[in-house]
This record gives structure tokens, C-alpha cells and sequence, in this order.
């Protein structure tokens, strides 16, 4: 099979390819080189990418659902505004990797290295992110409704107004992570790892904090109604203006918090 002159086989060289706007739904390209490729607009439906390396491939607006992308290396790639629903990028390399806008919902992204990827205002509804490495990832504004992030790496990541609705963080590293004005209503953060994490104005109603690690966090004005905070650590936090109405704090410490406005600058932050 040939489009506009290249061969779409498993294992072909299209490095540097002019495949722009090319029809390439169910493509067998397993293994294949589209290193720098351009496939901008792409019809990429249901194609087989599994272990393709397309590091530095323009893929925006691209449609890629139902895709496999088994363990392919997408480094620094352009995937901008590309439909990515239900497509399968578990293992899949993405460090740096472009994906504003991007529609990632149901996709499975279990053990993905997203690191320092680009997912501002991403549709991750339902999405499985399982173990994935999103350390440093930018996340502000992203819709994470109900998305599995169990075990995900997010430290030093930003999550700013993004949308975790329902997000089942069971064990996630938030180390250091922005979630400030977070949507986290009924979210699962049981033993979740919020060291220094800033939690401004966030809105964790109803959630899940057992045995969570908020030590030196930053609540300043967050809504904890309803949380529980079973054996919580939230030594040296900052709970100054926190809702705590109807709070379980059990076995929570609750050694050093900070109540009062003398611990916060006027921005929010801890002094």
C-alpha cells in the first residue's frame, strides 16, 4: 500500500514523510519510522502504531481514535488539538510531547512518561492513567473527570482549575503540585502524597483523605466540607480560611497547622 508515493507497511522508514491530510485509517505502520513526519489533519483511526517512533512528528489535529499506540516513542511530537479517544498508549513515550487540547477521553495511558508534556485544557474525562509519569506536567485547565490516576507520578506538576471531578488518586504522588482552584469534589486521595502541595482555594467536598500526607500543604480557603481526613498527616499545614464543616479528623495531626493570616502573603503562599 502506497499514499502519495510512500510505502504504509510495518517497519517502513517515513522519516521526515509529507503524509499531511493522508487517509490512513487501519494503516498497519507497527514499528514504523515517522520520525519529523508530518501528518497534520491525518485520518490515523484504528491505525497500528504499536512501537512506532514518531519523535518529533506534526500530528495536530490529527484523528487517532482507537489507535494503538503500544509503547510508541512520541517525544516532542505535535498532537495539538488530535482526537486520541480510546486510543491505547500504554507504555507510550510522550516526554515534552504537545497534546493542548487534545481529546483523550477513555484512553489508556497506563505507565505512559508524560513528563513535562503539554495537556493544558486536554479532555482526559475517564481516562486511565495508571503509574503514569506526569511529573512537571502541564495540566492547568484539563478535564480529568473521573479519570484513574492510581499511583501516577504528579510532582511539581500543574493542575491549576483543572477539573478532577470524581478522580480516583488513590497513592499519587502530588509532591509540590499547583491545584489551586482545583475542582477535587468526591475524589479518591487516600494515601496520596500532597507534601508542599498548593491547594488554594481548591474544592475537595466529600473527598477521600485518608492516611493522605499534607504535610506543609497549602489550604489557604480550600473546602474540605464532608472530607475525610481518617490519620491524615497535616503537620505544618495551612488551613487558614478552610472549610472543615462536618470533617472527619480522626487520628489526623494536626501538629503545627497554621489558622491565621500571618502565615500567608498576599498572593496566597506560604510565607
Amino acid at each position: 500500500m502506497e499514499v502519495n508515493g510512500y510505502p504504509i507497511e510495518p517497519g517502513a522508514n517515513l522519516t521526515g514523510a509529507n503524509l499531511r491530510g493522508a487517509d490512513l485509517w487501519d494503516a498497519n505502520l507497527e514499528g514504523a519510522n515517522l520520525e519529523d513526519a508530518n501528518l497534520t489533519g491525518a485520518n490515523l483511526t484504528r491505525a497500528n502504531l504499536e512501537g512506532a517512533w514518531l519523535e518529533g512528528a506534526n500530528l495536530e489535529d490529527a484523528n487517532l481514535r482507537h489507535t494503538r499506540l503500544i509503547g510508541a516513542g512520541l517525544t516532542k511530537a505535535k498532537l495539538n488539538g488530535a482526537n486520541l479517544s480510546r486510543a491505547i498508549l500504554t507504555f507510550a513515550y510522550l516526554r515534552r510531547a504537545d497534546l493542548a487540547r487534545a481529546d483523550l477521553h477513555v484512553a489508556n495511558l497506563e505507565d505512559a512518561n508524560l513528563k513535562a508534556a503539554n495537556l493544558a485544557n486536554a479532555d482526559l474525562r475517564r481516562a486511565s492513567l495508571v503509574r503514569a509519569d506526569l511529573a512537571v506536567a502541564e495540566l492547568n485547565r484539563a478535564n480529568l473527570t473521573n479519570a484513574n490516576l492510581t499511583g501516577a507520578n504528579l510532582t511539581d506538576a500543574n493542575l491549576e482549575g483543572a477539573n478532577l471531578f470524581g478522580a480516583n488518586l488513590q497513592g499519587a504522588n502530588l509532591t509540590s503540585a499547583s491545584l489551586v482552584r482545583a475542582d477535587l469534589q468526591e475524589a479518591d486521595l487516600a494515601d496520596a502524597d500532597l507534601r508542599r502541595a498548593s491547594l488554594v482555594r481548591a474544592d475537595l467536598t466529600n473527598d477521600d483523605l485518608t492516611h493522605a500526607n499534607l504535610e506543609g500543604a497549602n489550604l489557604y480557603g480550600a473546602n474540605l466540607e464532608g472530607a475525610n481526613l481518617t490519620s491524615a498527616c497535616l503537620w505544618d499545614a495551612c488551613l487558614w480560611d478552610a472549610n472543615l464543616t462536618g470533617a472527619d479528623l480522626t487520628g489526623a495531626n494536626l501538629e503545627g497547622i497554621k489558622w491565621d493570616e500571618t502565615t500567608i502573603d498576599p498572593d496566597g503562599w506560604l510565607k
